[in-house]
């Protein structure tokens, strides 16, 4: 698709599914505060994606999530010359108690009421798959929180 391209971060999301509902998050600060997405961040020195993606939901929400299975790669470019690798999680299982953070406030929405509007513009285009149990691969373009392009690929 993008023939030598390089991430400057790799980062995760997890998305934690129960009763065909979803644990999102309102973002409180960095890239995308203010939107709603899965919980998530950048990955540290020494952490493999997995290890990340059980770490930031401690740190945003405060529960573990466990049976985690990868679904997905985002990669994005942005004009400005940020990019971004994405390794998209779901979990079918948490433990602990749910609270809010300085970083997000968590929030549960059945599959069928998830607020696009108010998310990433790539979001809706491979999470409703990504629920339904399929697997994908998605390259985007992004001039702010505008997206130019996009391809998506599901497995």
């Amino acid at each position: 698709m993008w023939p030598g391209w390089q991430p400057r971060e790799r980062a995760n999301l997890c998305f934690i599914v129960q009763d065909r509902r979803v644990l999102l998050i309102r973002k409180k600060r960095g890239l995308g505060a203010g939107k709603i997405n899965g919980p998530g961040g950048k990955i540290e020195p020494g952490e493999t994606a997995l290890q990340s993606a059980i770490r930031e939901a401690q740190e945003e929400i405060g529960v573990t999530p466990s049976e985690l299975e990868e679904r997905g790669v985002l990669h994005f470019q942005f004009t400005d010359g940020y990019s971004l690798h994405c390794t998209v999680f779901l979990a079918r299982r948490f433990t602990g108690d749910l609270i809010e953070t300085v970083e997000a406030t968590p929030m549960w929405f059945d599959f069928d009421q998830i607020p696009y509007a108010e998310m990433w513009e790539d979001d809706q285009h491979w999470l409703p798959e990504v629920l339904g149990g399929r697997k994908f691969a998605a390259w985007f373009e992004f001039d702010g929180d505008k997206m130019l392009s996009k391809e998506v690929r599901f497995a």
